[in-house]
């Protein structure tokens, strides 16, 4: 590819792409005996697509959720990571089918993923979805990981056990709901 064509599709301008080549911040670029200068396609880099992707778990949490979203723009801000996209979602770390998740998945746009902590986007097979991710040349970032495989494990162990409880207290209210409208039923007849 010529340097114009790089210029153009790195958006920026003739002149910038020039400086970038004399500096040498063009991997395998050359010029030719006629002066023009070549980039080979396996130098052009993909442009960086950063998904902040935070989730909590009901949407009684819908305030932490906004500012679990703040909190990993602007760390995106001090690594100097430009954010494409900030992506907040409601549902449990044990459903396997999230929407908005399945979608950057699904898309394979993203260069970056930035979490604030491994739970938030999955309780369960995080290397699974890292190694799925490295497939599409895209890295899982964790702001906060745990320190050591005890901590580790007490996370897990707590993940589990408040899954679990908030399965229960779920059927507990839907039984509620059920009653509720069975006693409406029989006080419309």
């Amino acid at each position: 590819m010529k340097l114009s064509q790089y210029a153009k599709q790195n958006g920026i301008g003739y002149r910038a792409a020039w400086s970038h080549f004399k500096k040498g911040w063009i991997p395998g670029a050359f010029q030719t005996t006629t002066g023009t200068v070549i980039i080979p396609d396996a130098s052009v880099q993909k442009k960086e697509h950063v998904v902040c992707y935070g989730r909590v778990s009901s949407s009684e949490n819908k305030s932490n959720l906004a500012s679990q979203s703040k909190r990993l723009e602007e760390f995106c801000a001090a690594k100097g990571w430009v954010v494409s996209e900030s992506i907040g979602e409601i549902g449990s770390g044990l459903n396997d089918n999230r929407k908005k998740l399945l979608k950057i998945l699904a898309d394979r746009k993203a260069t970056r993923v930035v979490v604030e902590h491994k739970d938030r986007l999955t309780r369960f097979g995080f290397n699974y979805l890292k190694e799925c991710c490295a497939q599409f040349n895209c890295e899982i970032v964790v702001i906060n990981e745990a320190s050591s495989d005890k901590e580790d494990l007490v996370q897990d162990f707590v993940a589990v056990i408040t899954s679990f409880c908030a399965r229960l207290y779920g059927q507990r209210r839907n039984k509620r709901k059920t009653e509720k409208l069975i006693q409406e039923l029989r006080h419309d007849t």
